[in-house]
């Protein structure tokens, strides 16, 4: 049997600690016992993407803020989505979720973090939403485990009534925020629509191949 070996840790600014792990092919993060991410569950990551740019009609030139890198798959699937011409802000809180990237995970990123069109922004996604207006085409979240946070406390104000109210903002007119989340969440489902999105909640499987457990997607346009 193949021994996990664990490669590095990062501290969550007012949050939790994060291992790397990699098994065999495979790397993982964790939080004590709960797998957050790995390579080898990521087809619901990259719906987020896929699924964002489709209901946006898929324009030839969109502005991205992506919140959280995780592992990048949803950069690189809307990178290889939009086009030469479209634009990606991705947002990290972690430095050492960059450092994974360019390091040991590697060859996984594939050069997506240098690509022209991303602009990496290392802090608080939420921060970037607060201070922009009509800035963002698309809003993609995969921050902490949901709306019911695992990682750290101070992301649940993303997700908050005065949050999405910041969220509105942020969006250009016909601008969409997804949201991905572990687990169905119906009061959060009600909070969207209260706050004059247009919801589609849609589940997705974790893996590429559409089997195993089920993830949550929300896709939310400003009525």
């Amino acid at each position: 049997m193949i021994a996990r070996e664990l490669l590095g840790t990062a501290q969550v600014p007012g949050g939790v600690l994060l291992e790397l792990y990699r098994h065999d092919r495979d790397f993982m993060i964790v939080v004590g016992n709960n797998e957050l991410m790995s390579t080898r569950r990521w087809g619901s990551e990259v719906a987020l993407a896929e699924m964002a740019l489709d209901r946006l009609g898929n324009p030839p030139a969109p502005h991205l803020l992506i919140g959280g890198y995780g592992m990048g798959f949803t950069l690189r699937a809307a990178l290889a989505k939009m086009g030469a011409q479209g634009r990606a802000t991705m947002a990290e809180l972690v430095p050492e979720i960059i450092d994974w990237a360019r390091g040991p995970m590697a060859q996984l990123a594939n050069g997506c973090l240098d690509d022209p069109r991303v602009e990496l922004r290392m802090g608080d996604v939420a921060e970037m939403i607060e201070d922009a207006r009509g800035e963002y085409d698309a809003i993609l979240l995969d921050v902490d485990n949901g709306p019911d946070g695992l990682v750290r406390e101070e992301n649940d104000r993303i997700y908050s009534r005065t949050g999405l109210a910041a969220v509105k903002e942020a969006l250009a007119p016909g601008g969409v925020v997804a949201i991905w989340s572990a687990a169905p969440d119906p009061a959060f489902t009600r909070r969207l629509g209260k706050a004059g999105f247009e919801v589609d909640e849609t589940r997705v499987a974790a893996r590429s191949n559409g089997k195993g457990t089920k993830h949550t997607i929300w896709f939310a346009k400003v009525r």
